[in-house]
Order: structure tokens, then C-alpha cells, then sequence
């Protein structure tokens, strides 16, 4: 039985790693700035994981604007795992909630585009099967909402779109989106600040010295994301301080947690009351503040997947899902 299995999510700016042996790692790349260079990052990732008989794939860099169209994305990319695994045979998930091989992916590519969501969504449902549970998973750029019924996922849309339109999608997380993007008009249109700041600012995320994957490629420190904020409002720190900076944080976080709490309540429309809230991936903060503001939600017990699994799983869930589904197609064989 084939066991020794690596799951790989590749996002427009994250590349995610995860092994059935529990091993994870997720790196920033911006695939849309260099999609030439896909394939050699694969194989520098996959060289610090264990060995493994079989990789399985998902994916959202099938959307960065450097593909024409989402088949040409979903094929690009496909070929470019093909190139880095050699020998080693691959398996695309895709929103069928089955495998597909790498031939069947390029033939019809677009069920595989942005299917991640759902392999974490079955992970999620087989762990807890038995009651109805909501899984929020918040990424450095997305906020995912699935209602799960007695081990399986009840999506009302299966594309990114129908998502969008169903609220099951809310192109909003805690790392990349532009503060301008949560306050729109009130603040200046520019990428000075994303919402990082804001929770560094709050104290609600750690400082992060090392990382210069910033708006102004600054460290991700305290200070810097108060001069950060300040640019937002057309100020710097001379002129802005730091409780003005905690203070507009606050607007944006407010207003952040508050568009994800309506989409919630769209997303439970008509639906029973869910037992338990499942809150997953690198914001997991969001989800928790979330599910705390969100009426439908209340005195719901809330579970952290990072508790669960650990932070590095739990970061990584949809390349871990894939991973953990791809064993369990093996055995099936």
C-alpha cells in the first residue's frame, strides 16, 4: 500500500508542502510575477520534505493574471509538477471530490482549478462525522466557509464564482489584502498597508523581524507597520501615532470580521444549526474573532485545527487534505 504520500496546494503567492507523515511547510512565492521559475521552486520545496511514492496536487494559481485563462493556468501548472516529480506518479484533485491523473487534468482542467478548499473540507467532515459542522479556514488572502453535514461537505457553489456569489468565498484574510480593500475611500488607494499590519499593530499577530514580505518589503515589526498604517491616512509616524495607528487597526479589523460574520450568516441560511465551528489555516484569528461576533454562531464550541493537528498542518490543511484523501485511494486500489 502505497502510504508515503506528499500533498502539494500551489497558490499564486504560497507554495504548501505537507507529507502523511505529518510533516509541513508553506513558502511564499509569487507565481504571477515568475511562472517560469514554478517548477525549480517545486523542487527546491519538495527536497526538504520526506521521500514519497506518489505526490498529490490542488491548486489556485490557476487565477494569477500571468495565465491568460484558468485552463491555461490549470494546465501550466500541471505540466510543471509533471516536470518536477520525474517518475514519481501524481494524482490533481478536483471538484468531482476524486483524483484525477495528470493526462485527464489537462484534457479537462477547469474542475481542477481551485478545488483545495474541498479536499480540507472532506478532511475536516471525516475527522468530526458526526455531527453538522462549519469549517472557516483563513489563508493570507481568502476566508473559506463550509457547512458540513455528517461527514460531507455541502457547498452551495463548487467554482470560485459561484462561491463569491454564495458567500461561501470571502476574498479577505489576514495577511495580504490591502487595508484599502477592507475601508475603502476613507483611506488613501494605495498599497501602502495590508491587514498584516493591522494585527501586528493590535497585537493580535506576532512581530516578525525576518520577514520583509511586506507592502513596502520592510520588517514585519511593530514600528514599521505603524509607519505603515500612518501612509494610509496620508501621515507618517511624525504626524500619526501609535494609538492612531491601533485605532484605524481596530476600523479595519472591525470591518474585516464583519463582512466574513454576514457572509456566515448567508452561508447558514436555511441550514441547521451546526454543532461545532472548525477554524483552520494561517489566520485562524480571523475565524476565531469571527465565530465569537457572528449571531447564528453563538455558544457554538469552537475547534482549532492548529490545536488539533499543530500550526504547520493546520497552515498547510489543503495540501495535508489531499495528501491524507490520495492515501486513502491507494489503499482502495
Amino acid at each position: 500500500m502505497t502510504k508515503r504520500i506528499l500533498g502539494l496546494d500551489i497558490g499564486g503567492a504560497n507554495l504548501k508542502a505537507a507529507h502523511t507523515n505529518g510533516v509541513a511547510r508553506s513558502v511564499a512565492f509569487p507565481l504571477w510575477k515568475h511562472p517560469e521559475r514554478l517548477a525549480a521552486e517545486l523542487t527546491d520545496l519538495c527536497a526538504t520534505m520526506p521521500a514519497c511514492d506518489r505526490i498529490a496536487v490542488t491548486m489556485t494559481g490557476e487565477l494569477c493574471d500571468c495565465f491568460e485563462t484558468k485552463r491555461a493556468g490549470v494546465t501550466a501548472i500541471v505540466r510543471n509538477v509533471r516536470d518536477m516529480a520525474g517518475s514519481t506518479p501524481i494524482r490533481v484533485w478536483c471538484s468531482y471530490s476524486r483524483f484525477l491523473d495528470t493526462d485527464q487534468a489537462i484534457v479537462d482542467p477547469l474542475p481542477v482549478a481551485a478545488a483545495n478548499w474541498l479536499a480540507e473540507a472532506h478532511l475536516v467532515a471525516r475527522t468530526w462525522p458526526d455531527g453538522k459542522v462549519l469549517l472557516i479556514d483563513t489563508g493570507s488572502t481568502t476566508t473559506d466557509m463550509i457547512y458540513l453535514n455528517r461527514s460531507e461537505p455541502e457547498p452551495r457553489g463548487l467554482t470560485d464564482s459561484e462561491r463569491l456569489s454564495s458567500g461561501e468565498l470571502v476574498y479577505t484574510g489576514v495577511r495580504r489584502t490591502p487595508i484599502c480593500a477592507v475601508l475603502g475611500m476613507e483611506v488613501a488607494a494605495e498599497f501602502f498597508a495590508t491587514m498584516h499590519d493591522a494585527y501586528i499593530v493590535s497585537g493580535l499577530l506576532p512581530e516578525a523581524p525576518d520577514d520583509c514580505d511586506t507592502a513596502d518589503a520592510r520588517p514585519a515589526t511593530r514600528g514599521q507597520a505603524h509607519a505603515r498604517l500612518a501612509r494610509m491616512c496620508c501621515a507618517d509616524t511624525e504626524s500619526f501615532s501609535i494609538a492612531d495607528a491601533r485605532r484605524l487597526a481596530e476600523r479595519a479589523l472591525q470591518r474585516q470580521w464583519s463582512t466574513v460574520a454576514a457572509s456566515i450568516e448567508r452561508v447558514m441560511q436555511r441550514r441547521s444549526a451546526v454543532d461545532r465551528v472548525v477554524i483552520a489555516g494561517s489566520g485562524e484569528v480571523l475565524g476565531r474573532n469571527v465565530a465569537a461576533r457572528t449571531p447564528t454562531l453563538a455558544g457554538v464550541r469552537v475547534t482549532s485545527l492548529a490545536a488539533t493537528l499543530g500550526p504547520a498542518l493546520s497552515a498547510a490543511a489543503c495540501a495535508y487534505a489531499v495528501a491524507m484523501l490520495a492515501a486513502e485511494e491507494a489503499d482502495e486500489r
